[in-house]
Formats: structure tokens, C-alpha cells, sequence
């Protein structure tokens, strides 16, 4: 499986999480639970924004988007892990390989802008709540989501074209289980450090900026509540920042940790990896459910609606 040193690698091998069969069928088990659940919160939080008129708020507006680049974000990954898991030949084709990878940043870098987006949007909300509407008007808010889509898009492009311009003319088998630029990079023919800068230039501004305005905003955020004198309010606007906090916290650390952290062990980069690739998208939508009392309230309406229909059905 390996090219010449002057042929440039047309496949890759991915060597995946683990030799062992049994281990792989355990991992297969796993993940095709996690990414059904990923896929089904996900479309559901969607439908329900869409359908209940109460969740057409800016909030919902951006956790829609957010939950959209989650469900691209794990299907852009995990079907073909689940097919490598149960396959003896885990070869992607460099073309495959470079789609993956561009997608995968994509949906990747967009969520990092639509968490920061959804912090000012809280911000607002809690510390300028008279001015809310009229400062995060549905133009306001198209525009947002738009920039956040926008930049994912430009920060991807970027990071694709320099780890895929390099020359690969060696090894070609990835020590990942999808393509990633940093297990990526590790196969140049020829010196990545410019490419690595790059890289690490790209995420200070998809990442470390994001996190600095969302750090900025629950200053403020914190600052505002402790000073309520209602305990019911306080409560609420604790509840609401709660679960974008967890998300964040999930989210940021386990991406700083792969693309802005010194270089760690690959098994240690693999597990994490896996964290934010396969793990996080499914909890995204959860937390926000099982946290939120509007979207629990969506979902027993919705629950309800369907249940009334089908006794009229039956009578």
C-alpha cells in the first residue's frame, strides 16, 4: 500500500482506532449509537424550531444552524468510520480524502462562529434585554449567520489548500480514522512548516478570537445577573447561559486541545478526536433539550398534536 518516493499517493489507508477485530466491532456498536442519536436529536431540534412559533426567537434561529452544521459536521465522518470498522481494505481516495477534509473543517469552523454568535445574542438578551429586539432583528440575525457560514467556509479553504497542495509521495498510510490536517501533514514529502503556521494562524482566528468574545460576553453576562435582585431571574438567566456554556466548554477544549496545544501521544490526539468529531454533535442537541424548558414544552405539544390525531384517526 505504499507509492514510490517519486509517485504522488493517489489513496490513503486509514489505520483507524484499533487492529483488534473485537475491539472494532465494540467501536462499530458504538458509534453507530451515537451517530443515530446524533442524527435524530438533531433533526428533531430542527423540526421543532421550525414548527413551534415560540422557538422563532434569534436564539432558536441560531441553535437551528448550529444543530444543521453538527448533523453535516458527524455525517460528513462517521458512516465512513462505521464502514472502515467493519471493513478488512480501509482505503480513501485522495479526492475522498480531500472532500472529507474540507467538509469536515467547514462544518467544524462554523460551529466555533455560531457559539460565539449565540454568546453576544446572550449577551444582549440578559444585559440590554429593552434594546433586544431592536438590535437583533431578523436582518441582524440573517447577517450573523451568514458571516458564520462565510468564515467557516474561508478558514476551511485555507487550511484545505495548504495541507493538500504539499507533495505526498511517501507513506500513505493515516494514523487517524479520517482525514485531519494534522495526521495529514505528518505524511508531507517535504517541510510543513509553513503550512503548520498557517494552520495554527487559522485557528487562533476560528478559535482563540471566538472564545476571547465569548470570555468577554459572560463578563458581562455574569457581572449583569449577579447584580438582579430576583432569584427567579437569576435562576433563568443561569439556566439559559448553562447549557451554551457546557457546549462551549466541550467543544473549544477538545478542538484547542488538537489544533493550538503542543504536540501530544496519537492515540491521546485520536481520543480526542473522537470527542469532538463523534461524541460532541450528539450532545449538542441533548444538552440544549434537556436543559431547556421551551424546547421540552415544543416537544410534548408536538407530542401531543400526533397523539390527538391518531385517536381521531381510530374513532
Amino acid at each position: 500500500m505504499r507509492e514510490t518516493n517519486q509517485t504522488q499517493v493517489t489513496e490513503f489507508l486509514l489505520l483507524g482506532l484499533s487492529d483488534d477485530p473485537h475491539t472494532q466491532k465494540l467501536l462499530f456498536i458504538l458509534f453507530l449509537g451515537v451517530y443515530l442519536i446524533t442524527v435524530l436529536a438533531n433533526l428533531l431540534l430542527m423540526y421543532l424550531v421550525q414548527v413551534d412559533s415560540q422557538l422563532h426567537t434569534p436564539m432558536y434561529f441560531f441553535l437551528c444552524n448550529l444543530s444543521l452544521a453538527d448533523f453535516c459536521f458527524s455525517t460528513n465522518i462517521v458512516p465512513q468510520a462505521l464502514a472502515h470498522l467493519l471493513s478488512q481494505k480501509k482505503v480513501i481516495s485522495f479526492t475522498r480524502c480531500a472532500a472529507q477534509l474540507l467538509f469536515f473543517l467547514i462544518f467544524g469552523c462554523t460551529q466555533c462562529a455560531f457559539l460565539a454568535v449565540m454568546s453576544y445574542d446572550r449577551y444582549v438578551a440578559i444585559c440590554n434585554p429593552l434594546h433586544y429586539p431592536s438590535i437583533m432583528t431578523w436582518r441582524v440575525c440573517v447577517q450573523l449567520a451568514a458571516g458564520s457560514w462565510t468564515s467557516g467556509i474561508l478558514v476551511s479553504v485555507v487550511d484545505t489548500t495548504f495541507t493538500l497542495s504539499l507533495p505526498y509521495q511517501g507513506s500513505n498510510s493515516i494514523a487517524h480514522f479520517f482525514c485531519e490536517a494534522p495526521a495529514l501533514l505528518i505524511l508531507a514529502s517535504t517541510d510543513t512548516h509553513t503550512s503548520e503556521m498557517v494552520i495554527f494562524l487559522m485557528g487562533v482566528v476560528i478559535l482563540l478570537i471566538p472564545v476571547s468574545l465569548i470570555l468577554v460576553s459572560y463578563s458581562h453576562i455574569i457581572v449583569t445577573v449577579v447584580r438582579m435582585k430576583s432569584a427567579v431571574g437569576r435562576l433563568k438567566a443561569f439556566s439559559t447561559c448553562g447549557s451554551h456554556l457546557i457546549v462551549v466548554i466541550l467543544f473549544y477544549g477538545s478542538a484547542i486541545v488538537t489544533y493550538m496545544a503542543p504536540k501530544s501521544s496519537k492515540e491521546q490526539e485520536k481520543l480526542v478526536s473522537v470527542f469532538y468529531a463523534v461524541v460532541t454533535p450528539m450532545l449538542n442537541p441533548l444538552i440544549y433539550s434537556l436543559r431547556n424548558k421551551d424546547v421540552k414544552g415544543a416537544l410534548r405539544k408536538v407530542a401531543t398534536r400526533n397523539f390527538s390525531c391518531r385517536l381521531e384517526i381510530f374513532h
